[in-house]
């Protein structure tokens, strides 16, 4: 198991060979038990997510708190209202989002999604779109799902994406069902494998919410 240290430096040298990373010297980095602390601060939102995703993925890692703030340049300037504008149009222009169903609200740069959609990925979809637009300081997703399906067989559903799925071992997940939530359980080997169990989890049809109990166990 690698010490805090060899962590520390493994996160720093992933977040420098990330090239969405304007520059990392501007990120602080701090680890204590395995759990990954990034201070410091960055140009735009999406680096922000960017540097949070790049320490998730280094093998060791169990958690990570992301506490850089974003500082804008001054050609990444807008105002609120221009940048509702261009939110609003960013969503409607993209065929997987169902149109005037979420509502744009922005404060200071700080953008709040809200509404209802029927699948968990158009919730996330919508965000993406959002969090690379220029200006944006903050996205918060407020979307329901609200599926229009039932989950009556979500649960072998899910369990069937959880074999195929290369990066899991299967065998090491259990996957229980209270409706349409959907109750993960068991081990993984890494902060990857985690976040590709939840993920199947949130694409099955009918799933509104996903109680993660998945503990991390390093070999």
């Amino acid at each position: 198991m690698k010490t805090d240290r060899e962590l520390q430096k493994d996160v720093m040298d992933e977040l420098k060979w990330e090239p969405s990373i304007i520059n990392e010297t501007k990120i602080g980095v701090a680890v204590k038990d395995g759990i990954v602390t990034l201070s410091g601060s960055v140009d735009n939102y999406m680096e922000k997510l960017n540097a949070e995703r790049a320490a998730a993925r280094v093998l060791g890692v169990k958690a990570v708190v992301n506490e850089t703030n974003v500082k804008l340049p001054g050609s990444f300037e807008c105002s609120d209202e221009d940048l509702a504008q261009v939110a609003v149009k960013a969503l409607e222009s993209n065929v997987s989002i169902p149109k005037d169903r979420i509502k744009v609200l922005v404060q200071n740069g700080m953008v709040t999604l809200r509404g209802e959609v029927d699948w968990w990925y158009q919730k996330e979809e919508a965000e993406s779109i959002v969090c690379c637009l220029r200006g944006v300081m903050a996205v918060i997703n407020e979307i329901k799902v609200k599926p229009s399906v039932k989950p009556q067989d979500v649960k072998s559903k899910i369990e069937g994406a959880l074999q195929r799925n290369a990066m899991l071992d299967a065998r090491r997940i259990k996957v229980e069902t209270a409706g349409s939530k959907v109750i993960l359980s068991g081990s993984v080997s890494s902060r990857s494998e985690k976040d590709q169990a939840r993920r199947a989890a949130w694409v099955a049809p009918g799933v509104t919410q996903v109680e993660d109990n998945l503990a991390v166990t390093f070999v």
